[in-house]
């Protein structure tokens, strides 16, 4: 009789987790990845704010849900790129820093450290890095080529802030105490190389280096642009 009980609850136990097993999987299976949010910016533009607005704003209303909350993402590129790489984060603040090597400077780093990894490796890491924050949802990346990495997820949102020179040279200036003709110059300078940096992922004016939307941020408010953004994001059921 016992040997019978035994026998009994094994067979319950195999079958429940036979079941538990399933469903992880069906769950796996049909978990969509994103929603992703990515904010790309003209030099001068508070992309940074307006995120931090829109993550207040949202989880205002999920958190109380216990629904899983918002959360911004840009400089942590940087470290979980690194800790990928197995290498110290300055090693590859190149690339964050829209900075090139060169041939050479890949040779001579091979031949120098036992360690080395190529820019072309580095580089392809920092974007799967970048795919992976926005398949796992419920997230906005400032920056870092993002617009072009992300853009075959199916539930993402592609932002553009712009403003005219002018107005970004007086931020800048404020900002950092620069001149209004260094602020400018820096200006000019900086999105270039973003620009050159997002085009490296899959080429100059191709369907993934287009935003979904732009603002200027001279005429809107930064409350404005956040509230836009949460009502499109409500209006395609990303939140």
């Amino acid at each position: 009789m016992n040997n019978k009980f035994k026998k009994m609850n094994q067979n319950i136990l195999l079958k429940y987790m036979e079941q538990r097993y399933k469903k992880k999987i069906q769950n796996e299976e049909q978990h969509e990845p994103g929603p992703v949010v990515t904010i790309s910016r003209e030099t001068g533009c508070p992309a940074k704010k307006i995120a931090a607005l829109i993550i207040e704003k949202i989880n205002a209303e999920l958190i109380p849900q216990n629904k899983k909350p918002w959360r911004a993402v840009s400089k942590e590129i940087l470290y979980d790129s690194a800790k990928e790489l197995n290498m110290n984060p300055d090693q590859i603040k190149y690339v964050f820093e829209y900075e090139e090597k060169s041939s050479w400077d890949d040779i001579f780093s091979s031949l120098s450290s036992k360690y080395y990894k190529s820019d072309k490796r580095i580089r392809k890491t920092i974007a799967d890095v970048i795919h992976s924050i926005g398949e796992q949802g419920n997230v906005i990346i400032i920056g870092r080529g993002s617009v072009a990495i992300t853009k075959d997820i199916a539930k993402s949102l592609h932002i553009n802030l712009e403003a005219p020179l002018e107005w970004r040279a007086i931020m800048l200036s404020q900002k950092h105490g620069m001149t209004l003709e260094e602020a400018q110059k820096y200006a000019i300078e900086t999105d270039k190389k973003r620009v050159k940096f997002r085009n490296s992922f899959y080429g100059r004016n191709t369907d993934y280096t287009r935003f979904d939307i732009t603002f200027n941020c001279m005429t809107l408010s930064m409350d404005e642009i956040s509230d836009t953004i949460i009502e499109l994001l409500k209006r395609r059921n990303f939140i």
